[in-house]
């Protein structure tokens, strides 16, 4: 009688999760995105989850905790229960991060369960539109006039933009000085003002401020020009030949978190990035939907944490 009692005992635990996965979520989603508003991190993230609390019949509520390159929001979620009510959206800043951070409150690869990519483009490198700067090669040919005069700004120390900055120097051998500020919507008033030269700007946040003429697009860092910027050329086209850079968005969750509930998620998301108004949104800030399994996803990941820790050793950033 004990041994069947335990058979069962067992088979209940089995079915569980699964039971719990299709019932969810049967209370509202907290979504932690890890750079602040107007941030090609929160712009892509909000057109996600805005479309997934349609599916889910739920609210999904988001929550910007910007700073350190992403990783005070990632630190909040890989404390968190993971019961599928708090999830974490962040850029390629994650992979970057254990390169960058001596002392993460956290593990990148331990702490956390791939659950989908969101998203991709390349970053579009901006003037304030009153810069005498006009072109890629008027910004080459004035940094290398005057070396480390020119003032570049990121997101943060870590962040997908500092990386490309950095991935940038080495290709063309720059001199530029780096600020980090905390998001891009801060280095907007900073770069309109002329208070920092120059910023390879996620494109989704960069577009209005193009289109209404307020800064100079000079190049972006994909291999084909935009469709949402036509007029605009590669880096490679514009004077670095073989010059790449992609800034890629995904959702995370704690580690721990339910097999089956990662692939409802993964499976969720996929849906969502097929679904035509999603689509037409991301292209009109400039944004490729990038659907991908949890396995693919996982092995980005790591790829990207061995890719970024070789440019960071390469450029001599220092761990913090």
């Amino acid at each position: 009688m004990k041994k069947i009692i335990g058979i069962a005992a067992v088979a209940l635990a089995a079915a569980a999760p699964q039971a719990w996965a299709q019932g969810y979520p049967n209370k509202p989603v907290h979504v932690m995105i890890t750079f602040p508003p107007g941030s090609g991190t929160d712009i892509v993230g909000r057109v996600i989850t805005q479309k997934l609390s349609e599916y889910w019949s739920q609210p999904v509520v988001v929550e910007n905790r910007g700073g350190a390159g992403g990783s005070i929001g990632s630190a909040v979620v890989a404390k968190a229960t993971p019961d599928g009510y708090i999830l974490l959206i962040n850029s390629n800043a994650h992979a970057v991060n254990p390169a960058i951070y001596a002392n993460l409150p956290y593990d990148t690869l331990k702490d956390f369960v791939e659950i989908a990519t969101l998203a991709g483009a390349p970053n579009v490198l901006v003037v304030s539109s009153s810069s005498k700067i006009k072109s890629l090669a008027d910004l080459l040919a004035e940094a290398r006039a005057a070396p480390g005069k020119m003032n570049f700004a990121s997101a943060g120390v870590g962040s997908g933009t500092h990386l490309n900055l950095e991935s940038f120097k080495l290709a063309t051998r720059l001199d530029v000085t780096h600020i980090p500020y905390k998001g891009t919507q801060e280095v907007m008033s900073d770069l309109l003002s002329e208070r920092v030269a120059a910023y390879f700007s996620p494109i989704s946040p960069a577009i209005p401020f193009v289109r209404d003429g307020r800064l100079r697009a000079l190049a972006v860092t994909s291999t084909k020009r935009q469709s949402s910027l036509p007029g605009v050329p590669t880096v490679a086209e514009a004077g670095v030949p073989g010059f790449e850079f992609t800034l890629w968005f995904g959702l995370w969750a704690p580690a721990g978190f339910p097999a089956d509930l990662v692939e409802k998620i993964n499976k969720d998301v996929n849906r969502a990035l097929s679904s035509a108004d999603v689509i037409d949104r991301l292209a009109k800030v400039g944004q490729d939907p990038m659907p991908m399994s949890p396995a693919e996803f996982r092995q980005l990941v790591r790829k990207e944490i061995d890719d970024y820790a070789r440019i960071i050793k390469a450029a001599g950033i220092k761990a913090q």
